[in-house]
């Protein structure tokens, strides 16, 4: 019998350090915060416009950028985590992002907000990618799909619950106050980070600095997300030529890194991560379901207010089932996804879709009432689905990766999943706005046609993540040989697959 990829095989490569648990938390706090800036500011957009006068474009960027630069750069700041050390570049994003929060609180033009936006991606993208490599290195065997399972969590949570918060906020002091509360919450996971989270000891730094790696795959990201921003932001002069340029970049980048590689040097991007089993169908799990279930809480919000007339706070209340839901399964799922594997996110997948599908339907036949309590289920039940993916998803990316190479693994799969949340939100935007275009207040059809949107991409994830299941399961039936073989990818001897 052959022991696959179908199941996570949790890895026991050393002692466990005794503070990791307490490291998690910190970590999975600043992780909170940062992500919860994605969606927080969607509630609070007519605020700031009306505000700070901004335009429709200012507005849009002020939420799009930050997707933007956090995506950018990902894969550069987890290559900096593995060369310098997990807790040294964590601390930095961490500083970076506390001080830039202030900034936008105290934003006295749209154009200052905007910027101030982009430079709090660069930091949120620094510090995320050091805390999935800080749970590959510091927790072992079962307690690693765990403490995953509570990452996978607080992503689902931050995002679902960003909307209620911000229409907290506003309703307490106005938008500002989105960016304030950062501050407390950053100075004191700055001291805990300091007297909590363990030194790893980065490994041994490669040959040369490939800045030409940095200037192609920054290239290929910004071609890729720019003309969705435009195309969120309804404008008629959309730049898809980008589009192709973005192809021709990253080609590129992967005969340069093959290239940089053959002469013995460090590359940015080790390219036989992607022969490693499960990783490559789980970055493209992550890139389709990471488009479709933002988008949802985005329209969501979209169609509350301005459909049904809700406030921010009221608006945010309603996504709060999905949030409950997504809680409660992630808590059980880390634990489980050693024992079932690929199945707990197809299953969680289905669990989603039997979410959405209703929600889409009840929305379109809206005529009136209290439909935050018609939708209570059905977001319950996406909410439980989605806990059921994002950490157990993550687990199966990274179990067989070796710990060195787990920042710039992180990154890669976070880098898709910041891709597939601008490609969703674009398409569910564009979805929307061009339904009202054609039948003005006709909100209701516009936000379940975007519903019907985010299904699909969450189908093409349900499908991707079949695929590797069943090809896991091809794998297992394979005739025994009664020797060991070799992980495709893992050449450090990290993984290996028994055939008994």
């Amino acid at each position: 019998m052959t022991q696959s990829y179908e199941r996570a095989a949790p890895p026991d490569d050393g002692p466990a350090d005794p503070n990791r648990w307490r490291a998690l938390t910190v970590c999975l706090v600043a992780g909170f915060m940062t992500l919860l800036d994605v969606s927080i500011v969607n509630v609070g957009l007519p605020q700031m416009e009306a505000g700070l006068r901004a335009s429709p474009a200012d507005v849009s960027w002020v939420r799009a950028g930050y997707t933007l630069t956090f995506g950018l750069v990902l894969v550069p700041s987890g290559k900096l985590g593995d060369a310098l050390g997990r807790k040294r570049v964590f601390l930095l994003g961490l500083f970076l992002f506390t001080g830039v929060s202030l900034m936008c609180a105290l934003s006295p033009t749209a154009q200052w907000l905007v910027v101030a936006r982009l430079l709090q991606g660069v930091a949120g993208g620094l510090l995320n990618p050091q805390i999935i490599a800080m749970i590959q290195q510091l927790f072992r065997g079962s307690e690693r799909g765990k403490a995953f399972g509570l990452y996978g969590g607080t992503v689902a949570v931050a995002t679902a619950i960003g909307p209620l918060a911000g229409g907290l906020l506003i309703e307490a002091g106005g938008w500002r106050w989105m960016f304030l509360i950062n501050l407390p919450i950053g100075v004191v996971g700055l001291v805990l980070g300091v007297l909590l989270v363990p030194k790893i000891p980065p490994r041994r730094r490669g040959r040369g600095m490939d800045l030409v790696g940095v200037a192609l795959l920054g290239g290929g990201i910004t071609s890729i997300m720019l003309p969705l921003i435009e195309q969120e932001q309804g404008g008629a002069a959309v730049h898809w030529w980008l589009l192709g340029l973005a192809a021709v970049l990253l080609v590129a980048f992967v005969f340069w890194e093959r290239w940089w590689k053959g002469r013995g040097l460090d590359p940015l991007v080790n390219l036989s991560l992607l022969r490693t089993p499960s990783f490559g169908a789980s970055s493209l799990v992550g890139l389709a379901y990471f488009a479709g279930y933002p988008g949802v809480l985005f329209i969501l919000s979209l169609y509350l207010q301005q459909g049904r007339a809700y406030s921010a706070l009221a608006a945010g209340a309603t996504s709060m089932p999905f949030a409950v839901g997504s809680a409660i399964s992630a808590a059980v799922s880390g634990r489980a996804v050693y024992r079932i594997g690929r199945v707990l996110v197809v299953a969680g997948l289905v669990a989603v879709l039997a979410g959405l599908i209703p929600a889409a339907v009840i929305i379109q036949h809206d005529t009136g009432g209290a439909v935050w309590a018609r939708l209570f289920l059905p977001l319950l039940v996406a909410g439980l689905g989605s806990g059921l993916v994002i950490g157990p998803n993550q687990t199966l990316a990274l179990q067989f990766v070796p710990p060195a190479s787990s920042g710039t693994a992180a990154a890669m799969v976070q880098t898709g999943q910041r891709i597939g949340m601008s490609v969703g939100t674009a398409m569910a935007a564009t979805m929307f706005f061009g339904h009202l275009k054609v039948l003005r207040h006709d909100y209701s059809g516009a936000a379940s046609r975007s519903l019907y949107g985010a299904a699909a991409l969450v189908t093409v994830a349900l499908a991707a993540a079949s695929v590797d299941l069943a090809a896991a399961r091809r794998l297992r039936r394979r005739p025994a040989t009664g020797q060991a073989a070799e992980v495709p990818g893992s050449r450090t001897g990290s993984a290996v697959v028994k055939r008994s």
